[in-house]
């Protein structure tokens, strides 16, 4: 909690802490044209132009954005009651995700929101939804979401409680020059999305590139010309030819989780709730070169070149590579897409739920394969691009980091734009 405000000259006590004396305080209620309204109990279907899309507490991240996965629609007619209007904003009302915010933006679709999310519609004459939705990322709410839930199965917090919270509130003219220098911070974090998204459509197409030798670099020989055709230096083997299982436990070793986007990296770095066993003495050994695979989940590319030693849970394939050989080559290869329908169509089970790679199955599978020293310099080439990715990732969140402590800087009148402050 920010304390800095606390008897400072020109500052007030409120129920929303120390803030300017020209400010306000006032309940969300006070501020909104509602007092609060469930979204509609309905199931979703795949979604139709016929039907309104279908915002459920999942389809929201947790900045407050609208997930990028297609958003579902509503499976029947859905009252207009329940449709959203530009400015209405959303609270998620139950669940692990309770607080988390939503402010509705139109973009040419129809949306619907669903029960456990609560809609109250900001009266603009009074408050601005990105000065709420800035507000509702700031220590002070979320220090009310900890102290307000209501402990339950499920924790809950309803919409009479979302009413009463009380909100710090500049004049109007403030608030949107505060949602306007934040803004800029937003910018320049899409600026740097849309750089990281160029790197990865040049990586991927470098990828299906060299890892196929219809691109090959100096010195290795001619580029393929007809699809299916055998690169010179390269020869056809099974997976088993470089890889062994390793089945070794060692529950005296830090766990780790492999992520299919972070890598092996250790449990406690992982967001949602830890599942594991207290007992670890089936959990299996990783080693540094190491790669590891969800035996369930490899036909949806979940593996990893371990930079780490540790344990992992059971549900993994561990490969180690044999003697002479590198796993480097092989982890951006198990990423290529054509691999992956490949370790779908080895997998087995009656359903998708139920697929699974096991290491006999995986070590059957055909592959072809360049010689070591192009193996080297195809990772060369990938792994400036992880950096490239890597660093732009890093500048992205330097600037997440920036904007959080501007913001909560500006939303209790710490600092104030010159425009403001009194003489």
């Amino acid at each position: 909690m920010n304390k800095r405000n606390e008897n400072r000259r020109g500052y007030k006590k409120t129920r929303a802490g120390w803030i300017p004396e020209e400010w306000d305080c006032q309940t969300l209620k006070s501020l909104c044209f509602n007092n609060g309204e469930y979204g509609a109990n309905a199931s979703a279907i795949s979604y139709s132009t016929n039907h309104p899309r279908y915002i459920r507490i999942t389809d929201i991240d947790g900045d407050g954005n609208l997930l990028d996965h297609d958003i579902k629609s509503v499976d029947s007619t859905v009252s207009q009651d329940y449709i959203l209007n530009e400015g209405d904003f959303l609270f998620a009302r139950s669940g692990a995700t309770v607080g988390k915010t939503y402010l509705h933006r139109a973009d040419g679709y129809i949306y619907a929101y669903a029960g456990y999310l609560i809609r109250f519609i900001p009266n603009p004459k009074k408050l601005t939804g990105i000065y709420l939705k800035a507000f509702t990322s700031t220590t002070r709410y979320w220090y009310w979401v900890q102290t307000t839930i209501r402990a339950g199965a499920q924790p809950n917090i309803n919409a009479t409680e979302y009413a009463s919270l009380y909100i710090p509130l500049p004049p109007l003219p403030e608030q949107k020059k505060i949602a306007e220098i934040l803004s800029s911070w937003d910018r320049a974090v899409e600026q740097v999305n849309k750089l990281i998204e160029i790197k990865q459509r040049l990586k991927k197409g470098l990828m299906q590139q060299l890892l196929t030798g219809r691109l090959r670099l100096p010195k290795f020989g001619k580029p393929v010309q007809k699809k299916g055709e055998l690169p010179d230096g390269w020869h056809t083997c099974k997976l088993g030819a470089y890889f062994k299982e390793r089945r070794e436990t060692n529950p005296n070793l830090p766990l780790l989780s492999i992520t299919s986007d972070r890598g092996v990296i250790p449990r406690d770095e992982v967001e949602r709730k830890d599942t594991s066993n207290a007992d670890k003495s089936n959990y299996k050994r990783i080693a540094v070169g190491d790669i590891g695979y969800n035996t369930m989940r490899m036909w949806q590319g979940v593996s990893s070149v371990s930079g780490l030693e540790g344990i992992v849970s059971p549900a993994y394939t561990i490969c180690t590579p044999r003697e002479g050989y590198s796993s480097k080559y092989f982890g951006y290869l198990f990423k290529y897409t054509p691999m992956i329908h490949l370790f779908y169509r080895f997998s087995q089970g009656l359903v998708s739920d139920t697929l699974s790679l096991k290491f006999y199955l995986f070590s059957q599978i055909k592959i072809r394969v360049p010689s070591e020293a192009e193996q080297i310099q195809i990772v060369k080439v990938l792994y400036n691009c992880d950096k490239e990715i890597d660093l732009l990732r890093q500048k992205k969140e330097a600037l997440r980091e920036q904007k959080k402590g501007l913001m909560q800087k500006l939303l209790t009148g710490e600092i104030r734009h010159p425009d403001f402050v009194k003489e």
